[in-house]
């Protein structure tokens, strides 16, 4: 439920504003900054606040969109961006007065099923062959990559290995597709030469970083993918890469008790202290309880 308050001010108390009525609006849209003069609207609802008419003095309206369905996250990026926003209007016969306010929309998941790590072995033929691990495919943004690189041949002089986060935003359809790569995060595993048989852990953080879910065929006009990027750089400055994409997801939060169950402790607390304790003292904790 998306719900508020809005509130019309007259400059002048003496003045009159006529109109030919108020409504407020919740949009849901996608932007494709190719294409500006277009706006992809996947939600639009309207609630009419005010007949047309005469306001004398400032005026408040209450409003209330019920069970609103926001099936995208909010998102901002390089070629496109898909927002949530309230859009008041007072129509007017020469000129609407408009107001507009953004909200963001998260998407929360639950922890997935199917889970599996990566692994993988690349190299080249009878000069580099290494096998790496990622403990899971599926992270969440505040998770912790964990993993590991085997050197199974080494005959090139590395000197050099880092893993790069990068964003991958693809937006259009057919044949105007845009592809977008973005380097988030470059993070050092290893400086100077290796061994045959040496092993490089790897625990990289990812809280730190401006991340957004993994986001496929969004209302078939974008996609937003996260792949780790391992380089390697040998003396001679050449570049060896491989590419693994991950999925990314946003935690939710911790299960809120029901209120009921706050209620039942807050009166279990209150029953075991002295009559003359106020009925506010033990209620405090209870509420936080709720909130932890």
């Amino acid at each position: 439920t998306v719900s508020g308050r809005g509130v019309l001010t007259l400059k002048h108390p003496n003045k009159r504003l006529e109109h030919q009525g108020i409504k407020v609006e919740f949009i849901g849209q996608i932007e494709l900054y190719y294409d500006r003069g277009n706006h992809h609207e996947f939600v639009s609802l309207v609630k009419d606040l005010a007949r047309p008419g005469e306001f004398t003095q400032s005026q408040t309206f209450d409003f209330e969109f019920t069970h609103v369905e926001k099936p995208y996250e909010s998102y901002t990026g390089q070629n496109v961006k898909l927002r949530y926003f309230l859009r008041a209007t007072v129509s007017r016969r020469l000129n609407d007065v408009v107001k507009e306010m953004d909200i963001v929309v998260h998407t929360l998941s639950t922890y997935p099923e199917l889970n599996s790590s990566i692994k993988m072995e690349v190299g080249i033929e009878d000069c580099l062959h290494i096998e790496f691990e990622y403990n899971k495919s599926k992270y969440h943004l505040k998770d912790v990559i964990v993993g590991k690189i085997y050197f199974l041949l080494v005959r090139i002089k590395i000197k050099h290995m880092e893993i790069d986060i990068i964003k991958r935003e693809t937006t259009g359809t057919g044949p105007n597709v845009y592809h977008e790569n973005d380097t988030i995060a470059k993070y050092e595993i290893m400086d100077g030469a290796p061994v045959r048989g040496e092993s490089i852990p790897i625990r990289l953080f990812l809280a730190g970083y401006e991340l957004t879910p993994t986001m496929r065929d969004i209302n078939k006009k974008f996609s937003v993918r996260y792949y780790l990027n391992l380089v390697l750089i040998d003396e001679e400055e050449r570049r060896y890469f491989k590419q693994q994409e991950v999925v990314l997801w946003r935690k939710g939060d911790i299960v809120r008790k029901s209120m009921s169950h706050q209620a039942a402790i807050a009166s279990q607390r209150f029953e075991g202290t002295s009559s003359h304790t106020e009925a506010k003292t033990p209620s405090q904790p209870a509420e936080n309880n709720g909130r932890q």
